[in-house]
């Protein structure tokens, strides 16, 4: 089964590959051996480059991440400003900020969304050793709320050699959802062990979404495509954690799940397009 030439697929989870980048992430590097994309660590892409594997893949966009973690920047909001200013119909930017400094993040939130097009903020609680119940996050999610913009975060164990406990999604990210019931969440990376405990908390708060970004689908667990093809059809979106994972692979096995056609549009983008008010 192939995907139709009419499907719209957006990327809800993604990140430009420099090798400068890459550089400043040693965690990952035993993620893409694992992942068999320990080359681009040293060879990166172009931005040309990524735009000709998603038309391979038949990606339409990609939701396109900025990294900052303690200590500084490893992807800039203004590098990826620069790609979404060179393909406005391919990527969309998503901000990152300096957690630790929350005038300056709320500052620089607001600038990339009002300055340069950005429709959410993700933070990864493992680089941070903080989970999202912490107080940093919260003048942040108050500007998401003000900005109507959703707040992209990773759940589930930290692929990286870095402790797990920060992406349990309860009481965590539960937590956070009772607190700011308007906050828009996508939690991405399924949520696995804790599969049941993400798709509990999707269920249980009306604005809480899942992105399945770090897995093929071919390895996403069952309950997950149940919740997919049933009581969370418009609650789960397509995510690849490019360029960890091949576009094209992810793209060919979510045809191999051979989901009902209404599933399949909202899993690949049309929740996407809901959630990120594209």
């Amino acid at each position: 089964m192939t995907m139709s030439n009419t499907d719209f697929i957006i990327d809800a989870w993604a990140q430009a590959a420099s090798p400068a980048a890459f550089e400043r992430m040693p965690e990952i590097a035993r993620l893409f051996k694992q992942s068999g994309s320990a080359h681009l660590l040293e060879t990166g892409l172009t931005t040309d480059q990524i735009i000709e594997e998603m038309d391979r893949a038949g990606i339409t966009r990609l939701m396109l991440s900025a990294w900052h973690r303690p200590g500084g920047w490893i992807t800039h909001n203004d590098e990826i400003a620069e790609m979404t200013r060179r393909y406005p119909d391919r990527f969309t930017g998503i901000a990152a900020v300096n957690l630790e400094r929350p005038v300056e993040a709320v500052r620089e939130l607001e600038r990339a969304v009002r300055d340069l097009g950005f429709k959410a903020l993700r933070v990864v609680p493992w680089l941070w050793s903080r989970p999202p119940n912490d107080k940093f996050y919260f003048p942040l999610y108050v500007k998401c709320i003000e900005l109507d913009i959703p707040f992209c975060t990773q759940v589930g164990h930290t692929g990286p050699l870095m402790p797990s406990e920060t992406g349990r999604p309860v009481p965590y990210l539960d937590e956070v959802a009772l607190t700011f019931p308007e906050l828009k969440i996508v939690a991405g990376h399924i949520g696995h062990p804790w599969t049941d405990e993400m798709i509990g908390v999707a269920w249980k708060h009306e604005n809480v979404y899942i992105d399945t970004s770090a897995y093929l689908p071919r390895y996403y667990p069952p309950q997950l495509v149940h919740y997919m093809k049933t009581y969370g059809r418009d609650k789960v979106l397509f995510g690849t954690n490019f360029p960890q994972l091949s576009l094209t692979k992810c793209v060919e096995q979510a045809a191999a799940l051979q989901l009902p056609d209404d599933v399949r549009s909202r899993f690949l983008g049309d929740n996407a397009r809901r959630v990120f008010k594209l």
